[in-house]
């Protein structure tokens, strides 16, 4: 049976984004070749040009990819959690562990900023987990455990400050020991939103 003209530019569209996720995730932006990508994904450089405009496009989507991936995984513990709250500091665990990886380190947290512009990566950064947050920082609030407080302006900030997190992570010599004092910090600047009974 013949692949409609549909189904080929998804596949030639997904062998660049999982030959690039995967080059960028063990090598980082700047140590990759347009030219080694195309290659990997068994493709033209006028594929990556007709899909993606050029290597920066190509990773922009990689970022996304690995946001949506990740938001997908937190969601998933926040989904079954007993209640708002725990599932929100379950989720920061698989979170910061997420920032262990050398895929996430290298791709969301070290040459996302640097390639696409602060500015940019932000707006990713806001699209996957801000709206995570509100919705769950909303049922906390709605189930009576979390102090009566401007749900939109905590969610922004909680998610500055678990991003300013896993850059630290990123950049240390030990990231094991900052990734534990980092959980320390934001679990128990967290705990004090907890309504006393």
């Amino acid at each position: 049976m013949r692949r409609t003209q549909q189904e080929r530019s998804d596949s030639t569209r997904s062998a660049l984004t999982t030959a690039a996720r995967t080059l960028f995730g063990t090598r980082g932006y700047h140590d990759v070749p347009a030219e080694e990508i195309t290659r990997t994904a068994g493709v033209t450089r006028g594929a990556l040009y007709h899909h993606f405009n050029d290597k920066q496009g190509l990773f922009r989507a990689v970022v996304v990819e690995v946001e949506r991936d990740l938001t997908a995984e937190v969601a998933g513990v926040l989904a079954a959690a007993a209640d708002p709250l725990s599932g929100l500091a379950t989720a920061l665990t698989v979170f910061l562990d997420a920032c262990l990886r050398e895929e996430v380190q290298r791709i969301s947290l070290t040459d996302a900023p640097a390639v696409l512009g602060w500015d940019t990566w932000r707006e990713i950064e806001h699209e996957y987990g801000l709206g995570l947050l509100v919705e769950t920082l909303t049922k906390a609030r709605e189930s009576g455990v979390l102090v009566d407080i401007p749900v939109r302006a905590l969610a922004q900030l909680v998610l500055s400050a678990v991003m300013e997190a896993a850059r630290m992570i990123a950049k240390a010599t030990d990231p094991d020991r900052v990734r534990a004092d980092t959980q320390q910090v934001l679990a128990t600047w967290l705990s004090g939103l907890v309504r006393a009974e």
